[in-house]
């Protein structure tokens, strides 16, 4: 099977393009918003040009929600820190190519383990102080 990619527009997805690779590829951030999640669901996310403007952005379908975390590696330091996604207010992985990530390389992979959740994994770089990538909105 031959795995979708999508690349360089906003876009809703659908659950027939469960498992597609949906690429950032412009430094002007734009957003993909998930299907109503259903079990068994993916999508991987890949920044392929580091964000300057808007944000690389990722949102749930309503009534649904972010578990999960993300690690972020500062630009400044070794230490890793870990942003975590609740899962009962967090719709929204939001990067925007400074202390939420959203440089080339960052990648977030998001799995339906319910009719409501999306599990969240992921890793990113960040500059300044880091920030959780995850919003209410």
């Amino acid at each position: 099977r031959t795995r979708k990619v999508f690349s360089g527009l906003a876009m809703p997805l659908n659950a027939e393009d469960s498992g597609a690779l949906c690429l950032f590829s412009t430094a002007a951030g734009y957003t993909y918003t998930l299907p109503a999640a259903q079990k068994g669901l993916w999508f991987d996310f890949l920044v392929t040009v580091t964000i300057t403007s808007v944000a690389a952005k990722v949102i749930c379908a309503s009534g649904d929600f972010l578990l999960g975390s993300v690690h972020q590696s500062p630009d400044s330091t070794t230490l890793v820190a870990a942003h975590a996604a609740n899962g009962t207010t967090h719709l929204a992985y939001s990067s925007d190519g400074t202390t939420t990530g959203g440089y080339a390389g960052d990648w977030l992979r998001v799995t339906a383990i319910s009719s409501t959740q999306w599990v969240v994994q992921g890793f990113s770089l960040a500059t300044g102080t880091e920030a959780t990538p995850f919003a209410t909105s």
